[in-house]
């Protein structure tokens, strides 16, 4: 009985290092810097464990480059007001990242604001502050 009580505590601890493992570190974001993205957004990925934009963004040559854009679980977002079809392919919009220190053309989420003006973030707008339109 002891062997298997010893081999079930393995399993749990094994399963909870391979799932903290497959989690990113913050690391990769330079959240000193911030980087307006102005474009199209070419994906939106609503899904678990963090929602994905893609937005092609011209560079400074008119060169079309995508953006990976992560952001937090759609739970949080829902609390924040975002539905799953809130931005579609299509959509023009500007996204405000950290981007990653690697230099690609990827980052995590600060805001996003719509064609109409509304911007989104991943908190809920308090009441009473001008973003809880």
């Amino acid at each position: 009985m002891q062997k298997f009580l010893l081999g079930c505590a393995c399993v749990v601890v094994l399963a909870s290092v391979v799932s903290v493992g497959a989690h990113h570190s913050p690391a990769a974001f330079d959240r000193t810097k911030e980087v307006k993205l102005v474009g199209t957004v070419k994906e939106f990925r609503w899904q678990n464990p963090h929602t994905w934009i893609e937005v092609i963004v011209p560079d400074e040559k008119g060169k079309d480059v995508l953006w990976g854009v992560e952001l937090t679980s759609p739970t949080y977002l829902i609390r924040a007001g975002w539905k799953s079809n809130i931005i579609k392919p299509g959509d023009k919009v500007t996204v405000v990242v950290n981007p990653v220190r690697s230099g690609e053309p990827s980052g995590i989420f600060r805001s996003l604001t719509l064609a109409d003006g509304r911007v989104l973030t991943e908190r809920p707008a308090r009441l009473g502050t001008p973003d809880s339109k």
